[in-house]
């Protein structure tokens, strides 16, 4: 069965960035990571210029809580009233949802505090994990997700995956970038984001699965 081969692939992919995420925990707390983070760090902000800053300065504010979640309420909107996808509505919202409180309690339990170095931007709270990668991660994750079976051609399929990743990981180099973020921050926060929506999608496609599975016996 498709779904079954589906279901089996988003829980391998939580497995997966669960154990990546263990890692960077570890190296974190033994304090082995620090030459990663400032090699990339250095790297980074020695692109600075006013242009890319701007750039950096638009891409780290969609990041921000109120612009993902009108933005994640225009995509609710698609998908219940253009779509009529309101099964995966449910999955958007858990998704959504899920990430945030994850980033809360996550942050609370780490209690790291954020670089001290080069600053073009201030922030406050906590530094691992990074909530902008975390919700760049879900909310463009969860969209290729429920849009790839309704794009036929390849072409349209990479551009979809290209566009999401993209935009991913440019929201997550602006935090380092500017200064408010390790790297270990924002691979930490897309690691997390990859096992709530790897969990979430594994349940969804458990759910669709049996859902069809009946509907198949009521009609024989």
């Amino acid at each position: 069965m498709k779904w079954a081969g589906r279901l089996l692939s988003a829980y391998g992919f939580a497995l997966l960035a669960a154990v990546c995420f263990g890692v960077v925990v570890l190296l974190i707390g033994e304090r082995r990571i620090g030459g990663f983070d400032s090699a990339v760090i250095s790297a980074v902000q020695g692109w600075e210029s006013p242009g890319l800053t701007k750039l950096m300065e638009g891409l780290t504010w969609f990041g921000r809580t109120g612009p993902i979640s009108a933005f994640s309420v225009v995509v609710m909107v698609l998908l219940y009233f253009a779509l009529g996808h309101r099964r995966e509505l449910i999955l958007f919202l858990a998704v959504m949802l899920g990430t945030s409180l994850l980033n809360k309690v996550l942050k609370g339990f780490f209690h790291r505090e954020r670089p001290s170095l080069h600053r073009l931007a201030e922030e406050t709270g906590y530094s691992f994990p990074s909530g902008h990668a975390m919700a760049s991660f879900a909310l463009f994750g969860v969209i290729a997700y429920l849009l790839w079976r309704h794009v036929r051609s390849g072409g349209g399929r990479l551009a979809l995956a290209a566009v999401c990743a993209l935009l991913t990981l440019a929201i997550g180099i602006s935090r380092i970038y500017l200064g408010v973020h390790y790297p270990s921050d924002v691979i930490g926060g897309y690691l997390v984001s990859g096992i709530w929506l790897g969990l979430a999608i594994g349940f969804y496609e458990r759910r669709s699965g049996n859902h069809k599975h009946r509907q198949g016996e009521k009609r024989s």
